[in-house]
């Protein structure tokens, strides 16, 4: 079929016609030709009838006679090719058949055949509509009466057919007749018909007219005509063109329609009043709401276009909209209250202002709305805001009278369907209207600038704090409603709107922080605590949005510290307590159901856990914790706990079949809803540091952490993205041995340690295969990154000490390929101790799998504490120098060189990591990474002891002392044998003054001899002394080091090997110290307790080793009994406590609630405060540990416990220890502090690497000086130092 026959044009002409005259509504609304070329080029997207078009029928049935038969060939062609995998995939099977088909001979012949046709249709039908227009014209010359249009008629005939009207375009002579018909002086048959041809016009022709601005005019006028046909038809060509032409037309069909209404309002025709109500069925209410309506609608859409055009024409718009608005009598007029103005209508249709929100999204609208709302239009602002006032009087005292519901004018629509609006109906609908109006206000800043507002009945002006008072007032006084057609319930807008507020920082910071605003929240829980009788709407529902937006604020930095100190905390007064106080003791009433008006309710769980969580937002903080640890919350909410979890007990077994909605079932869900609020409460005590102790003292511990893990299997279940909170909750458990035990035992550590193998060894078991997988080139593929840094966070000391204290490596003959680890030792034993066959092959990926394992080994090492139990129990050391010895090319004459691989390298790292101490300029550590050229591992590798030198750096000199005037005036003062009062304070001044201008002489014997008699000084005076010690004689020095364990004897060899590198002690200096070790232990041990615990750590000796005895035996050059008599000395002070971490192992001096969490104080009081302080002073440091999932109170706690040592060279070692015992214990906060700040773009960079606590852990502190920022710690003593000493100095009685 490649050719056409007359009988085939005449049919395409005809369906060729019929399918423009259905899509002639689209055409004409085209504002121009090429807008037609378009429409009809995407027809199949946007007409669903494309496909039932007799001339889409007729072209696809004639492309398939044609060509079908090339695409099935071509089709059978590349199936058979695809089943041989020359060719893949069905969209490549598409493309090459199209292509083929489209080269084929038969495509180019129907082309050219149905180009031919369509020239010859379309020139046929042009031809036709050539000489209808001519008739036309002819029709149009002859007389008045008997003029017919035919592309204005639709009686027409089918070769005259509506297709010709989408090209009929009306000549400006015409539309100037047209305009002068349309003039209201005209009979009435005339004007009609004149609309009549008007409304199947294009208004793109219209609008674009010179007659334009008259005919505008006319119809403007014509709008008040009696006859509602007449009115309706403008109104529909008004609609039309909103519709089908660009806004820079509609604008002005807009404000004509505006001025139009404006003019009715205002004139003396115009007569209806509020208190008459509205009868919508009323045939002229109805055409008014109709025009309302339609001006309504427009002011919804032209948002979407306006930008595009002139700022002008927008400011046309909204100034003619305003001006409508705020139509109102004269305030002399004697109906002026009671005049229903055009805002009412607007109100009724729009009853939540969703044009006004339209036009305010942007800024480009809103700029121009709030200009002239503040210079001509400030009386609608005014006016909102008196109704809204009118509204909560009314309210107010409708409530003060006990009226019943009913009375409320919002309840005057009975069920039946009804018409009319009472007057107060009318004015309920305004209210909402200026609520929802000024909501959105006061979100800008441009809106808030036009507060305050003066009102004529009050002598101030209503401020923005006032009105958000007012919103939250009507929270407490507006009734609720039973659902009507009308009803809006006015506490819900409200509290949408300060939603709203609350999520805009600029809008909440002016709006909601303010004193006033909180105690208008507050109102109804200050009223239930002091049992003051009050008048409130649903009591337990207003208590349920107060706490929302409470919980809101407190999220917030700016709104927490507001609830937490007041407005302004330099002039908070005593007598007015603050937010926080207020809340945590209505909480705790709650819980304790000590609010009468309560009792019973079944909305009284909701109540409680809403009040929770807003005290849990604050305590989630360290400051905010703070303030809530006096009215021991975490115990109230503890107790509760063990009620409902007794009742939960109870609940009895679901069973088949069982009606659920059973009232028992019911109970039973609530009961057990209530006690996970309970526990997820608890919880998140343990966000910080102190608040992970309290939740220790409830007992409540491993349920927490059963629920939390529950949680989130069911979060990884249903794919959703692990919150950072759970993560900072899992890295503080970690850092406790209680913590970590309960991590175990809830199932969290087995489910890690299977993710690990699962993404490590097996890969992804849903992923389809289509090609291989690409090596890694990172040491750790991305895919496992996220369970290395979980592993990293969860592997402390403390939980090391717990899980794998005394605990031997399986070492199995044979591994099964189905053997997955499910513990710790077991990623030890599959993945860092790889020395056995058997092992290497039960890896699937041995290399990549060893490299994560000796990855993680060396992170673990960089706690010393780790580094001496792993090297004690599994020697990490010979098994990685074995492995270094086997990894040795074979030639003919024995071993030769080493071969230099990934894992050669990364053993290679951890090796000299392992066995050197030192800081960032005292030891090498070779690189992970080869170079470039001839030479691309410089690092000699080794596979015995002792370590090349090349990794020893060389000891500068030092410098040769010289006289200092202000040493020796330091020393002058510790030679006087009389101390006058003030001593200790001009030691310390002096000491800085030192430590400033020459910190390279405190260091040596001048050091030791300054710590060693301010200490003797100290530990004289009471006022010092804060531990009473028993009297104690020291060992013999030969007693032998075997009563030492092998984690202490190896510290010896490490702390001596150190020693001497810095050329401090001299040889068999390991009895020396041993001496202090052992006889440490057994002074301390007569200040200790008898403790049974579960917790490994409690059995026996302190685990660990002592590493501030071995800084101080350092610093004494060896000297065993000065270095013991010191100690002795020492332990008297405050100071040792965060010091010397022995110091406190299960010590009398604690409580025992203490003593049995094995939680440091140094954690629970110095960490606690390290992050309170990091926030305050370093919040962006303090937001990237909290992206990272990590804790800061991690890191400083290794950095405490080992003293900085292998983090900072061993002169800032000694100035740290120094500033602590001259300055305070304090400086221990305000030395990690300064650390912080020290490497704040090294932690913000790394926080984005995604390797945070990598990098802390691994890295020293390079270019850190103590004496750098002794001023920088002198400043946050001056603001922190009473809060922190009064904190440190509560240890003994931490019993809270």
């Amino acid at each position: 079929m490649s050719h056409f026959t007359s009988e085939d044009e005449a049919l395409l002409q005809s369906m060729l016609r019929q399918l423009l005259q259905s899509v002639k509504e689209k055409i004409t609304g085209a504002p121009s030709v090429e807008c037609a070329e378009e429409i009809l080029l995407h027809l199949e997207e946007t007409d669903e009838n494309f496909h039932n078009y007799e001339f889409v029928k007729y072209l696809r049935q004639y492309i398939n006679n044609t060509v079908g038969s090339v695409i099935e060939e071509e089709t059978e062609k590349c199936t058979s090719a695809q089943n041989q995998g020359e060719v893949s995939g069905y969209d490549t099977l598409v493309q090459h058949v199209t292509k083929k088909t489209r080269e084929s001979k038969e495509y180019r012949e129907m082309m050219h055949a149905l180009k031919n046709v369509m020239m010859v249709v379309v020139e046929s039908l042009i031809n036709k509509f050539e000489e209808d227009r001519m008739r036309n014209k002819e029709l149009d010359g002859k007389t008045k009466n008997e003029r017919q249009s035919g592309y204005y008629t639709d009686n027409c005939s089918d070769s005259d057919s509506s297709f010709n009207q989408s090209y009929a375009f009306m000549s400006q002579e015409q539309l100037q007749l047209l305009a002068e018909r349309l003039d209201p002086v005209q009979p009435k048959e005339v004007r009609q018909e004149a609309l009549q041809t008007l409304c199947f016009a294009p208004p793109s022709d219209i609008l674009n007219s010179e007659s334009w601005p008259n005919l505008r005019k006319h119809l403007t006028m014509s709008l008040s005509d009696p006859d509602a046909t007449f009115s309706e038809k403008i109104l529909r060509f008004y609609a039309k063109t909103f519709s089908s032409s660009p806004f820079n037309m509609t604008r002005e069909v807009y404000t004509s329609l505006a001025r139009h209404l404006e003019l009715y309002f205002l004139s003396g025709e115009y007569s209806l009043r509020i208190s008459a109500g509205l009868d919508v069925s009323n045939t002229d209410i109805n055409r008014l709401l109709k025009k309302v309506r339609l001006l309504n609608e427009y002011q919804k859409e032209a948002p979407s276009f306006w930008i595009r055009h002139p700022e002008k024409y927008m400011e046309e718009v909204v100034e003619s909209t305003l001006s409508l608005l705020s139509v109102k009598h004269e305030p002399n007029h004697p109906a002026s209250p009671d005049f229903l103005s055009p805002v009412y209508f607007l109100a009724l249709l729009d009853i939540k202002a969703v044009w006004f929100k339209k036009w305010t999204h942007a800024y480009y609208s809103r700029t121009v709305v709030f200009r002239l709302l503040e210079k001509k239009y400030k009386s609608l602002i005014n006016a909102a805001v008196q109704q809204c006032l009118d509204y909560f009087e009314f309210c107010k005292a409708a409530l003060n009278k006990n009226s019943r519901v009913s009375d409320f004018p919002q309840q005057h629509c009975s069920d039946n369907q009804n018409f009319s609006y009472t007057g107060p109906e009318l004015q309920y609908v305004y209210f909402v209207h200026s609520l929802c109006l000024l909501g959105r206000l006061l979100i800008y800043k441009q809106g808030r600038n036009l507060f305050p507002v003066q009102l004529k009945n009050k002598k101030d002006g209503v401020s923005i704090t006032d009105m958000l008072v007012l919103f939250i007032q009507l929270i407490y006084y507006s009734p609720s409603y039973p659902k009507t057609a009308l009803a809006v319930h006015t506490a819900s807008l409200v509290m949408e709107i300060l939603q709203v507020f609350c999520d805009q920082t600029g809008c909440a910071a002016e709006c909601l922080y303010t004193d006033a605003v909180i105690d208008a929240l507050l109102h109804p829980v200050q009223s239930l605590l002091s049992g003051t009788e009050m008048y409130i709407n649903c009591l337990e529902t207003t208590l349920i949005d107060v706490a929302d937006i409470l919980a809101r604020i407190a999220a917030v930095e700016d709104g927490l510290s507001l609830l937490l100190y007041g407005e302004n905390e330099k002039t908070a007064k005593d007598d007015s307590p603050t937010a926080v106080h207020v809340i945590v003791q209505f909480t705790k009433k709650l819980l304790h159901d000590d609010i009468s008006l309560l009792s019973g309710s079944e909305h009284l769980p909701v109540v409680k856990g809403a009040f929770i969580f807003v005290c849990r937002q604050m305590y989630r903080t360290c400051e905010g914790l703070q303030m809530l640890i006096p009215y021991g919350l975490h115990e109230s909410i503890g107790e509760a706990w063990k009620k409902t979890s007794l009742l939960s007990e109870r609940v009895p077994t679901p069973v088949t079949g069982a009606d659920s909605t059973s009232s028992i079932s019911l109970e039973s869900k609530t009961i057990l809803l209530w006690e996970e609020t309970l526990l997820d409460a608890l919880l998140n005590f343990s966000v910080t540091p102190k608040g992970l102790f309290l939740l220790h003292s409830t007992g409540a511990m491993n349920d927490c952490v059963n629920f939390m893990f529950s949680s989130l299997s069911k979060k990884l279940q249903t794919n959703e993205y692990e919150e950072f909170g759970n993560r900072v909750i899992v890295t503080q458990m970690a850092t406790t041995p209680t913590g970590a035990v309960a991590l175990q035992s809830s199932g969290f550590i087995k489910a890690l340690v299977t993710e690990l193998w699962a993404l490590l060894e097996c890969g992804k078991d849903d992923l389809r295969i289509t090609q291989p997988k690409s090596t890694p080139v990172d040491p750790i593929d991305q895919n496992c990154q996220k369970s290395f840094l979980s592993l990293i966070n969860l592997l402390t000391y403390p939980a090391v000490f717990e899980l794998l204290s005394k605990q031997d490596i399986p070492n199995k003959p044979m591994y099964s390929l189905r053997e997955v680890p499910t513990d710790i030792i077991d990623i030890i034993d599959r993945l860092i101790i790889l020395n056995s066959d058997a092992k290497i092959h039960s890896l699937f990926s041995y290399e990549q799998s060893h490299i994560f394992g000796l990855r993680l080994l060396n992170v673990l090492c960089c706690e010393l504490n780790t580094l001496l139990l792993l090297e004690t129990q599994y020697k990490v050391s010979q098994v990685l120098l074995t492995a270094q010895e086997e990894n040795v090319t074979e030639t003919s004459e024995g071993p030769g060189d080493f071969i230099i691989d990934g894992l050669s390298v990364e053993r290679n790292h951890v090796l000299v990591r392992i066995n050197l101490i030192g800081g960032p300029q005292e030891r090498i550590l070779p690189l992970r990474v080869l170079n470039k050229g001839s030479d691309p591992y410089p690092w000699p590798m080794f596979s015995s002891f002792p370590l090349p030198k090349c990794y020893l750096a060389e000891i500068p000199r030092k410098a040769e002392f010289r006289q200092d005037k202000d040493l020796d005036k330091l020393l002058s003062l510790f030679k006087s044998p009389e101390k006058q009062t003030g001593w200790t304070e001009i030691c310390r001044k002096q000491f800085c003054k030192v430590m400033k201008a020459r910190p390279d002489i405190i260091s040596g014997t001048i050091l030791a001899e300054l710590i060693e008699k301010f200490v003797s000084h100290l530990s004289e005076s009471q006022s010092d002394c804060y531990f009473s010690t028993g009297n104690y004689e020291a060992m013999d020095a030969d007693v032998k080091s075997e009563s030492l364990s092998s984690v202490q004897q190896l510290g010896v060899e490490m702390t001596v090997r150190y020693g001497k590198y810095l050329n401090l002690l001299k040889e068999h200096a390991e009895n020396g110290l041993c001496f202090v070790l052992m006889n440490c232990e057994k002074f301390l041990k007569k200040q200790q307790r008898t403790v049974v615990s579960s917790l490994c750590c409690l059995r026996e000796r302190y685990a660990g080793y002592d590493w501030f005895a071995s800084s101080v035996f350092l610093i004494m050059s060896g000297d065993g009994e000065k270095t013991l008599m010191f100690l002795q000395r020492f332990s008297r002070l405050l100071v040792s406590a965060f010091l010397w971490l022995p110091r406190l192992h299960i010590s009398m001096h604690l409580p025992i609630t203490t003593v049995e969490s094995g939680i440091h104080p140094v954690y629970f009081c110095s960490a606690h405060h390290i992050e309170m302080l990091l926030k305050a002073e370093l919040p962006l440091v303090f937001s990237a540990f909290h992206m990272s999932g990590f804790t800061p109170s991690q890191i400083c706690l290794q950095w405490i416990t080992q003293c900085f040592w292998n983090y900072m060279d061993w002169s800032e070692i000694c100035h740290y220890i120094a500033i602590c015992i001259f300055l305070g214990p304090d400086y221990q906060i305000y030395m990690c502090i300064s650390v912080f700040r020290h490497l704040q773009q090294d932690i913000l960079k790394h926080s984005e690497d995604q390797d945070l606590q990598v990098f802390l852990k691994e890295e020293a502190l390079h270019g850190f000086r103590v004496s750098d920022y002794l001023e920088y710690m002198e400043s946050l003593e001056a603001i922190y130092r009473p809060m922190l000493l009064k904190d440190m100095r509560s240890i003994r009685v931490q019993n809270t």
